[in-house]
């Protein structure tokens, strides 16, 4: 049996660490087949040598997190394991310096999760145009809704705009009930979630009222020349190439646009390309926009979302390659 230990300087560390009922250390001695007990200040690791070194080094990770003040969560635990099984631990400090986004209406500060969350913010903060790709729940569209509500805050744009294509996922909107923006309105309704969260019910009314908030389907983004805004186009693997093009090219001066999309669920007739997918092969090496790829190391949602989006990236590669026998 081989035994290591971890010196712990404060007593609350050690509580942050174990957590409610020591849940957050039998998370880790389930994930690494090891035995975990404390020790006065020092804690304990033993098992096979390969996983209590692997052991120790994701509680030293996690005691790196609580130091900067971060509450530890099993998506706290999956991640720095995750950078722990990747070789990529030492970069945890960079990822704790990174700046608060936006407070949202509850106080609460938005910060970016892991170290590709990180990278896509700043790529929204640095350039004109961000194309952000990536599965369910790796907060594209949250962060993205984040730095356009702090871009208004600090009247670095006048005002917030966002769009999706208003395409059904296997549902017909002709069915809903009501009028148009009442049948709209589901399809916008992650958007204003987002934006509720950051400003409060009140405060989203009252811009909306001012037209300093929009939300509208693509379709209405036609024809107009969008200056001063920050411009975020959702769900964009459902447009098509034309649509794309149509909504890129209404960029006007000290505006700001992000895309955000995942190509794995496209929702379009088949024969229809994506413009998602032709605007990340075709605007790839243009200066000012930049191609951010968020991965299932990214998905903040629950620990099974990763587990279903790696499900489905293996069931599709073993078709693929059915396909090509």
């Amino acid at each position: 049996m081989f035994e290591k230990t971890v010196d712990i300087e404060r007593i609350e560390q050690l509580v942050a660490l174990f957590g409610n009922f020591d849940e957050n250390i039998k998370e880790i001695e389930k994930k690494y087949n090891v035995v975990i007990t404390n020790r006065g200040s020092q804690i304990k690791v033993s098992g096979d040598p390969n996983d209590v070194l692997i052991a120790v080094r994701t509680v030293e990770c996690l005691i790196e997190m609580i130091n900067k003040g971060e509450q530890i969560t099993e998506q706290n635990i999956q991640y720095a394991a995750t950078l722990v099984r990747d070789g990529e631990d030492d970069k945890i400090g960079k990822l704790l310096n990174s700046d608060c986004v936006c407070i949202t209406s509850k106080g609460k500060p938005v910060k970016a999760k892991t170290l590709g969350q990180k990278k896509y913010i700043d790529a929204i903060k640095k350039n004109t145009i961000t194309i952000g790709v990536g599965p369910a729940g790796t907060g594209k569209t949250f962060l993205a809704v984040a730095v356009a509500v702090a871009a208004f805050r600090s009247k670095q744009v006048n005002r917030i705009i966002l769009t999706r294509p208003a395409v059904e996922a296997g549902e017909s909107l002709g069915f809903l009930p009501g009028d148009l923006q009442q049948k709209i309105d589901p399809y916008l309704r992650p958007l204003y979630d987002a934006l509720f969260e950051m400003l409060g019910a009140e405060n989203f009314q009252r811009c909306i009222e001012r037209g300093d908030i929009e939300v509208a389907p693509l379709a209405y983004m036609r024809g107009r020349t969008l200056d001063d805004s920050f411009i975020i186009l959702d769900e964009a693997q459902n447009t098509t190439s034309e649509q794309m093009k149509m909504f890129l090219t209404r960029l006007g001066f000290n505006s700001k646009a992000v895309v955000t999309g995942d190509i794995t669920q496209i929702d379009l007739p088949s024969g229809k390309k994506s413009g998602l997918k032709d605007a990340v092969k075709i605007l790839k090496n243009i200066d000012d926009i930049a191609i951010m790829r968020l991965s299932e190391k990214d998905v903040v949602r629950h620990r099974l979302v990763q587990e279903i989006i790696k499900a489905y990236e293996r069931n599709e590669e073993q078709n693929e390659r059915k396909n090509q026998h």
